[in-house]
């Protein structure tokens, strides 16, 4: 007699799930290339150089990078006190600090008008003090910092409750204080997820238009970013406003990439 081996059940995904995926990789990738089919190649490099051009770029990528470590030095302790603490009221905090996620950002930056605003709650107080928020480069920084801080908590959180709290015990255990176990065990832990969250932020704060167009206004050199120099652009010169979008694609898809070879070398 010849005993036959039972068929190996098939694994894997099933067949017609790869149409919608197509579909909306299609969605995706499709508006990219009708950028890369209208850009007025022949004058590309004279219309990404002009002198507001460079500056609104310079201003994004500085602004951004001080908004992504504001988000660090803040989202970092926000998302401990979420992840691993329990008290009444919690769950109404964590949906006020991913607020901004859902919160149109118009509204976000009508919020942060009359909040540091010259007549705002905390804005009119400083004016009195010789300082002078709104519609600045400062103004700016808040605005993306605003935007961007509930993609680094949402990230750091995941990955903290993910990590657990087996080896903190075990330091703790070993006689090491909680400040020594939260820099030398936990974020070590968390570093790809702490590095996914930044990167989202800084992305988000380098793509954010509305708050930063009501907060900050838009003065060439000092509050108008390169989303806000895009918008102004398409009415005067629309070559120039695909040009731009172009290179915010780019900077955008370099820190993509940049952000997955960090967070792979910190998994070895």
């Amino acid at each position: 007699m010849i005993l036959r081996r039972a068929p190996q059940p098939r694994s894997g995904l099933p067949a017609w799930i790869y149409a919608p995926a197509a579909l909306g990789a299609l969605f995706v990738i499709l508006p990219l290339v009708a950028i890369l089919a209208t850009v007025d190649w022949p004058r590309f490099g004279e219309l990404v150089t002009s002198e507001s051009s460079v500056a609104a770029l310079q201003l994004s990528l500085k602004a951004a990078t001080v908004s992504t470590l504001c988000c660090i030095l803040l989202g970092v302790p926000m998302a401990a006190v979420l992840a691993r603490s329990s008290f009444p009221g919690i769950q109404v905090l964590r949906s006020l600090v991913l607020l901004p996620l859902v919160l149109p950002p118009v509204v976000g930056g009508i919020a942060l008008l009359y909040t540091f605003g010259r007549r705002g709650l905390i804005g009119e107080h400083l004016e009195v003090a010789g300082i002078s928020i709104a519609f600045s480069t400062t103004a700016v920084v808040i605005a993306q910092t605003f935007v961007s801080l509930p993609f680094l908590v949402v990230s750091l959180e995941g990955a903290l409750r993910t990590a657990g709290t087996k080896y903190d015990n075990v330091a703790a255990t070993l006689g090491a204080r909680p400040t020594t176990v939260f820099r030398r065990v936990t974020l070590p832990l968390v570093l790809p997820g702490l590095a996914s969250g930044a990167v989202l932020s800084f992305a988000r704060a380098l793509g954010e238009f509305g708050a930063t167009l009501t907060f900050a206004g838009s003065l060439q050199g000092v509050t108008r970013t390169l989303p806000l120099e895009i918008y102004l652009q398409r009415e005067t010169d629309a070559d120039a406003a695909v040009a731009l979008s172009l290179v915010l694609v780019v900077v955008a898809i370099v820190v993509v990439i940049a952000s997955r070879a960090f967070t792979r070398w910190s998994t070895w």
